[in-house]
């Protein structure tokens, strides 16, 4: 019996179809669509800093001239105007352009004025279009500035029945001064908004020196300004290479005060986010942390926003330091964020590529050379006719009644005008199409110096289109009043985003904010046990102990203090003085504070000191000076200082404060050399300090040599030998040394 065939053979195809290579077919199609999306939709125009569907609302507002100042309309019957005439899009996301160009808090310069409910930074969405209503703002003006006068180029709509600009001339440059974002396929733009102002300025200065560098132009644009406001916490060296090769991304910060309270309380107001950030969504993060006690600083966050921001964080207790409390805000919420820049644009509205700053700016000036150019010759064209025109009314003015006679009597006026007078077809249409009551207004003076005027101008324009110095003259004389309208000391003018330098937060304890600084004084026993007084307690003789224990060290602190324990295995152990156990019982072993290993007895306790350094040495003899920078640990394990081989172990830790070092060995044998002798390390064996023949090292002393060497006896009292004294006990590094002088305790310790 015969097997049936796994893979059928293809149908034959149907008639009047055609036969595709799928893969062809789908890489033809969507390379259409990708170039559908790139040009039609996500990225903006080099030259007028806007996408297709922002270009076709001006224009359609234009249309049905919303100019400022005038009546608004209904944006129902802009959308509807728009969508039919020029962009065969979904209404919804028409309107959604046109209320993104009316938001100050989304647009650095709003296009368009709105009238009714269009949104807030909560993140509410406008109204329907149906209840709002809009018309331009002096801003969009100057975006179509010239745009009756050829000043661009114009297409046919998608039906064919209307023309669309493909460009619009901007007077302001809106690429950078309102910035753009979108993402199409395989390509993505991003760019903030920029002080118009400064990009004028900036603007000026390229026309000036045309191969100034985007470093260079940065001493004009130092940066983004966010509608928002903000803080830019970026260096400059980051800055600049953003703008270098337009691609990074911008660190902003929320803008906050502090706000004094009753009896010594305050508050952090927060009076601006950042730019993009949803206040509403903000202050339900921060209380979703504050309930998840991920932020232990902050006791509660309100918004008393009216029609400004206003955001209040109220901290736990009034010992918190406020600028540690936003680090860590900072760090966990949207109050800081990253803005990307992306300078991906359509370089003269054909090509994407990603621009520097100069680069952008000098796509936005070439354009308006363009339109001046296209101006200039427009108006010459319009001068012309004028002329023409004028020519054939003077003729009028000096024959006025033999041209009424002529177009009374004549069968072909048109023709016997022309014969008569020498007249062109034009000036012949224009004279029968003048009214009579017009002509009685005619005057010879009037006519010649309209004429006169009309020659002046038109030899300025020759000269400005013919010499391209004079226009760039033209073109900074225009920028100049663009600056003027948008002068640093008005309202819309001035600069809201600010720059700063970003605190170095990585040496920042953010927890001992949360500690209220208070005195205690620290208690440690032979055996190993410790806890805290309250307050500084100089007289410790009625303090309990547990069995034989006793007194081992005991120093004043803070409750933000941090201890540092040296155990015999050669490493330093990092305790917080606030959560030392209270000085109401024994205390607790500091074996259940750190990691200490087993058999390690505990060598040290001390008050760290930023800064401090310190006498290290074992018992073999070896030692170095460590900062205590150094020796802070974050974590239990403890870190690793002196290293030892067994069975040497930790003997000493002083204060490395003076000029000489004194060791006294096992042995009773005293040695003084020079501190300059030990290096500095921050781990390690070490160098010898003392020669031995049997044991090792007792104890070790820092001290200055003019002050003399210092140490006490058994019953408490000080001796000390001073310079002249010690002579025969001062030597090199890694001798033997000397017995000690008479009076030094037989404990071999310095006391």
């Amino acid at each position: 019996m015969a097997r049936t065939p796994t893979n059928p053979p293809p149908s034959p195809p149907v008639p009047g179809s055609d036969v595709v290579n799928l893969r062809e077919a789908l890489e033809e199609r969507y390379l259409a669509y990708a170039l559908s999306t790139i040009m039609g939709r996500a990225l903006p125009d080099a030259r007028d800093g806007l996408k297709p569907v922002h270009r076709r609302i001006l224009y359609g507002m234009h249309i049905l001239k919303l100019d400022p100042g005038t009546a608004f309309k209904k944006c129902a019957k802009i959308v509807g105007d728009v969508m039919g005439s020029f962009h065969p899009h979904g209404d919804q996301a028409i309107y959604d352009a046109l209320v993104r160009l009316a938001q100050d808090f989304a647009s650095r310069y709003p296009m368009i004025e709105g009238q009714g409910n269009f949104g807030n930074i909560d993140g509410d969405s406008a109204a329907a279009y149906r209840y709002t209503e809009a018309r331009m703002t002096d801003v969009a003006r100057l975006l179509l500035e010239g745009i009756e006068e050829d000043a661009v180029d114009f297409r046919e709509n998608y039906s064919g029945d209307q023309k669309e600009p493909i460009v619009l001339p901007s007077a302001v440059p809106n690429l950078l001064a309102n910035g753009a974002q979108g993402i199409a396929v395989g390509m993505a733009t991003s760019i903030p908004p920029h002080n118009v102002s400064e990009l004028c300025d900036a603007a000026l200065y390229l026309i000036t020196h045309p191969t100034a560098s985007s470093d260079q132009l940065m001493s004009f644009v130092p940066g983004p300004d966010f509608p928002t406001g903000g803080i830019i916490v970026d260096t400059p060296e980051q800055l600049a290479e953003t703008y270098r090769t337009g691609r990074g991304s911008f660190r902003v910060r929320s803008r906050w005060f502090k706000e004094e309270g009753a009896r010594g309380m305050w508050n952090v107001v927060v009076t601006e986010i950042p730019y993009g950030v949803q206040k509403s969504r903000l202050i339900e993060k921060l209380a979703e942390l504050i309930n998840d006690k991920k932020l232990p600083f902050v006791a509660d966050v309100r918004d008393e926003s009216a029609e400004d921001v206003r955001v209040v964080l109220e901290p736990r207790n009034r010992t918190i330091d406020p600028a540690m409390m936003m680090e860590s805000l900072y760090k966990l919420s949207e109050l800081e964020s990253r803005f990307p820049m992306n300078m991906n644009v359509l370089v003269d509205g054909v090509v994407p590529r990603v621009l520097s700053l100069s680069e952008a700016l000098r796509q936005w000036l070439d354009h308006r050379r363009d339109v001046l150019l296209r101006r200039s010759r427009h108006r010459l064209a319009e001068i012309a006719h004028r002329l023409e025109v004028l020519a054939g009314m003077l003729i009028v003015y000096l024959h006025l009644d033999e041209v009424i006679r002529i177009i009374r009597e004549e069968d072909e006026p048109k023709q016997a005008l022309m014969a008569r007078f020498t007249l062109t077809e034009v000036q012949a249409n224009y004279i029968l199409d003048t009214r009579l009551r017009s002509l009685r207004r005619l005057e010879e003076m009037q006519l010649r110096k309209e004429y006169d005027e009309l020659v002046a101008e038109k030899a300025g324009l020759d000269g400005l289109v013919s010499d391209e110095a004079q226009q760039w003259k033209t073109i900074t004389w225009q920028i100049r009043e663009v600056r003027k309208k948008f002068n640093p000391e008005t309202r819309v003018g001035k600069r809201r985003t600010t720059f700063e330098i970003a605190p170095q937060t990585s040496d920042i304890d953010l927890t001992e904010a949360m500690i209220e600084r208070e005195p205690v004084t620290v208690v440690v026993t032979e055996k190993g046990w410790i806890r805290a007084l309250k307050g500084h307690v100089a007289d410790l003789a009625n303090l309990q102990f547990k069995g034989d224990d006793g007194l081992k060290v005991s120093f004043f602190a803070e409750t933000t203090s941090k201890l540092l324990v040296l155990a015999a295995n050669g490493k330093v152990f990092t305790l917080e003085a606030s959560k030392l156990p209270g000085g109401r019982g024994f205390g607790e072993p500091i074996r259940l504070m750190a990691d200490i290993e087993e058999g390690a007895e505990i060598v040290s306790v001390l008050l760290y000191t930023p800064g401090v350094k310190m006498l290290i040495a074992g018992s073999d003899g070896r030692g170095f000076v460590v900062s205590q920078d150094e020796m802070i640990s974050s974590t239990r394990k403890g870190r690793g200082v002196l290293n030892l081989d067994a069975p040497s172990t930790a003997t000493v830790l002083a204060p490395a404060i003076g000029d000489h070092v004194a060791t006294i060995g096992e042995n009773r044998k005293l040695l003084v050399f020079p501190i300059a002798d030990v290096p500095e390390m921050s781990r390690g064996k070490g160098v010898r300090l003392q020669r031995y023949k049997d044991g090792g090292i007792s104890d070790a002393r820092v001290f200055a040599m003019a002050d003399g060497l210092t140490w006490k006896d058994s019953a408490g009292r000080n001796f000390t030998v001073h310079k002249a004294e010690l002579t025969e006990w001062i030597g090199a590094r890694a001798e033997a040394g000397r017995l000690p002088p008479k009076g030094f305790p037989k404990s071999n310790r310095f006391g």
